[in-house]
């Protein structure tokens, strides 16, 4: 089955919100030295920056039960656990696999949400002047997370917060970050920003860092054993080539080996326990496992909703849950 889908956001353009929020910023400065001169009210600034704020892309979070059983996978049981208007977006599960946390606008700014599975409530963990994004649990403490932060002075690098509200810490002070993948509790795999966006290796541990990849796309990913290529490896989608291709990579030595390509026009994959890659387009989500399959397969989703534009996917370590993110307009 060859699928041949609509062309999609291009993954270096769509270079996450930041970049195009620090463009933002250097137009509305220069916009304030131009408007002093010419005494436009200020408050056609502030209307500016929130029509720029409200304007990104709404979505909703829909978590799914998920079926995995020889070479059938199912999706079942949706909930919307976002429920809001705007920007719900980058879920990721807790190590326990009871929670989600996910970035959220409110008030014209990102802050980081958290729902409770079990009990089916959302709460907010951060209320600060900044934007985060991407919050992960920081790996063997259920006390912090981490995230993204894009500060007041435009700088934007990874921190690790505490649920009990004290100051965030700075994990890596030189390094612009957009996504990144916590492998182990000492070692951290980044898509750092730059001229060409490349895949960097940060080992606390021995306090060194050093580049694996460039020209990747921004779904970072850890492959289960399950998929037989091996162990301790990371999946990327490297732009190097004509077309997308979806790599493993050793972090340790920099080997990398083929695996497939993606499905045409995504760009955001998640790996089930029993080793099958899982992406989505429009309104489907198709499977590819290395060792079995030799093109991507559907995926049953048991529901009525008219889903459309399904972009991030993400599996909890328990492999029972799929968070997917899909466009708001038809996510309701």
């Amino acid at each position: 089955m060859n699928i041949n889908l609509p062309e999609g956001h291009n993954p270096l353009v769509d270079l996450f919100f930041f970049e195009s929020f620090k463009t933002y910023i250097w137009v509305i400065n220069s916009l304030i030295h131009l408007f002093m001169h010419v005494k436009i009210i200020p408050s056609i600034l502030i209307s500016m920056f929130c029509t720029f704020l409200t304007g990104q892309e709404s979505t909703e979070i829909y978590l799914f039960d998920l079926q995995e059983q020889d070479s059938t996978i199912s999706l079942s049981n949706p909930v919307n656990i976002s429920a809001r208007e705007g920007y719900d977006n980058q879920p990721s599960f807790t190590d326990d696999s009871q929670a989600i946390l996910f970035s959220s606008f409110r008030n014209g700014q990102s802050d980081i949400s958290k729902y409770f599975i079990n009990e089916h409530y959302r709460v907010w963990i951060t209320d600060t002047e900044v934007n985060e994004f991407s919050p992960m649990p920081f790996p063997g403490k259920k006390k912090y997370f981490t995230c993204v932060r894009l500060n007041g002075d435009e700088t934007q690098f990874l921190y690790k917060y505490a649920y009990k509200k004290r100051p965030p810490e700075l994990l890596i002070p030189d390094l612009r970050i957009g996504y990144y993948l916590w492998f182990d509790e000492k070692i951290l795999i980044s898509f750092v920003i730059g001229d060409v966006e490349s895949l960097q290796v940060s080992n606390f541990k021995y306090k060194i860092r050093y580049p694996i990849q460039k020209n990747i796309g921004r779904s970072i990913q850890k492959i289960p054993a399950s998929a037989g290529l091996g162990s301790q490896l990371v999946s990327f989608i490297s732009l190097d080539h004509e077309a997308p291709e979806i790599y493993a990579i050793d972090p340790m030595t920099s080997d990398s080996k083929y695996i497939t390509d993606p499905i045409k026009g995504s760009q955001d994959l998640a790996w089930t326990k029993n080793g099958s890659i899982l992406m989505g387009h429009g309104n489907k989500i198709y499977s590819f496992h290395p060792d079995r399959d030799s093109e991507w397969q559907p995926v049953t989703v048991e529901s009525p909703l008219p889903f459309d534009g399904i972009s991030r996917l993400v599996i909890s370590p328990d492999g029972t849950k799929i968070a997917v993110v899909v466009n708001e307009a038809v996510g309701k």
